[in-house]
């Protein structure tokens, strides 16, 4: 009996080792397919652009080189425009979480006799977009056109931000803003003291969004601040850059490949031009990610559990 309890024991120590072993191999192929595109975009930024129109490149460039980093930072006007992106990314954020955090404190009151006429009021929105000319009049007799403040007035009230912070907040224990009114806090108060220290988790995850939507808008550069060269931002400087190494392309491809020679083909391939530009500009989302993980894994359950 004690033989075979023994070979009992180290055949299942040796099936969990095994599992265990398996179970490894499996994730790391997981995380291999999850990181494959972006490491497939970083070898190709870093990879001669003449040889990258040949394929075959995976996770490393095969002919490493800076050129393609070089031909997009050539641009005088890149220093201008990161610093509108920074600007205007840290005041939309802000000022986004702020007030959509107050329009949902406020809304998650069942007090509030309008509650529900204004949440549908918001939820309109959502679904009616007025177009582009109506809103281009709008920004006009407002001043904005060619304003820096286009970048982040327009912005900072999102229904689908309050929506999902008024979700959260409802499930928040009501005792908590009974016992600051209580003790005569104001509802103000009560806002900044009680509930936006708890409601971390949903503004991290919120902000994030805001964050990572305005960092990548070219668009708006586009139509309501292209006049003033002040007033670019990365994404509208990249989407240039891009869209000139494409013409460029095509002109090459119509006979002036031969004429110019592989070098200035190089220095124009849109397939490295892309992928590079796709690196610059996920970058400074990829440094902030690991500040607001533990954060945003928490209010994407945003809901779920009710207090």
């Amino acid at each position: 009996m004690k033989e075979n309890k023994e070979k009992f024991k180290i055949s299942t120590r040796a099936w969990n080792n095994m599992f265990e072993v398996g179970n490894i191999i499996f994730m790391l192929f997981i995380v291999v397919i999850m990181l494959y595109p972006f490491l497939n975009t970083l070898a190709i930024s870093f990879n001669n652009a003449t040889d990258s129109i040949k394929g075959g490149i995976y996770l490393w460039p095969r002919i490493f080189t800076l050129r393609n980093y070089e031909a997009v930072f050539e641009n005088p006007n890149l220093l201008p425009a990161f610093r509108n992106s920074v600007v205007r990314t840290i005041l939309s954020t802000a000022g986004g979480l702020f007030i959509c955090s107050m329009a949902a404190y406020v809304l998650s009151r069942g007090e509030f006799i309008l509650n529900a006429i204004i949440t549908v009021f918001f939820l309109m929105t959502m679904y009616v977009s007025p177009g582009l000319i109506p809103v281009y009049f709008l920004y006009r007799d407002l001043g904005l056109i060619n304003n820096f403040w286009v970048y982040v007035l327009p912005g900072l009230f999102g229904a689908f931000n309050v929506i999902v912070i008024r979700t959260f907040i409802m499930a928040l224990p009501d005792s908590l803003v009974e016992a600051a009114r209580i003790d005569g806090s104001g509802e103000f108060q009560t806002f900044v003291r009680i509930i936006l220290p708890l409601c971390k988790p949903v503004l991290a995850t919120v902000g994030l969004w805001i964050a990572v939507g305005n960092w990548n808008d070219w668009f708006t550069s586009y139509i309501f601040a292209s006049a003033r060269v002040e007033l670019t931002t990365l994404q509208f400087e990249l989407m240039k850059v891009l869209s000139t190494s494409m013409a460029q392309m095509g002109q090459q491809q119509a006979g002036a490949i031969a004429a110019q020679g592989a070098q200035a083909f190089q220095n124009i391939s849109p397939l490295a031009i892309r992928a590079t530009i796709t690196i610059v500009a996920a970058v400074p989302i990829l440094c902030v990610y690991p500040f607001l993980q533990k954060y945003f894994v928490k209010g994407v359950h945003v809901g779920s559990v009710k207090g």
